[in-house]
C-alpha cells in the first residue's frame, strides 16, 4: 500500500524483518566457541614447561615483564579454576578476561533476544585510558615494590 507521495502505509510491510535465531546466533557463538577452543589449548599444553610457546621477546631481551607476561599461564590457570594463580601470573589479564566474558554474554543474550548487538565504540579518551593503565601496570611490576604483580 503506498499513500499519495510514495511513502509506505503498511506498518507491517515497513518493519525491518529480524533474522532467524541461527542465524543471530552465528557470529556470537562463533566467538565463544574461539575462545573457548583458546582456554581449552592453553589449558592443556602447560605454559609453565619450556618449548611448547615462544618466549616474550621484550622479557628475553631487556629482562623486563610486558603488560601481557605471564597471560598465559594466567589464562592456564584460569582453565584449571585456579583463580589464586591466575591472578598472581597476571592479573590484569584476569581482569580482561572477565571484562570479554561479560561482553561476549551481553552479545549473546542480546542476539538471541533480537536486540541489536553493536559491540562497544571507545572514544579516544577510552584508549587514552586503556594506554595509560597498561603504562602503569608495565611500570609498577618491573619495580621492586610491584614484585606482587610480577609473573
Amino acid at each position: 500500500m503506498r499513500a499519495h507521495h510514495g511513502h509506505v502505509t503498511d506498518p507491517v510491510a515497513a518493519a525491518p524483518r529480524t533474522p532467524a535465531l541461527p542465524r543471530r546466533l552465528a557470529a556470537p557463538l562463533g566467538t565463544v566457541t574461539a575462545f573457548a577452543a583458546a582456554f581449552a589449548l592453553v589449558g592443556a599444553v602447560d605454559p609453565h614447561e619450556p618449548g611448547h610457546y615462544p618466549v616474550c621477546p621484550l622479557r628475553h631481551l631487556t629482562g623486563l615483564f610486558c603488560p601481557a607476561c605471564g597471560g598465559l599461564r594466567s589464562a592456564y590457570a584460569v582453565a584449571h579454576g585456579d583463580l589464586a594463580a591466575a591472578l598472581h601470573a597476571n592479573a590484569l589479564a584476569v581482569a580482561g578476561y572477565t571484562v570479554l566474558a561479560a561482553h561476549c554474554a551481553r552479545w549473546l543474550c542480546r542476539a538471541a533476544r533480537g536486540r541489536p548487538t553493536a559491540g562497544p565504540r571507545p572514544r579516544a579518551a577510552h584508549w587514552w585510558a586503556l594506554t595509560v593503565l597498561l603504562l602503569a601496570f608495565t611500570a609498577v611490576r618491573n619495580l621492586p615494590f610491584g614484585t606482587g604483580l610480577a609473573p
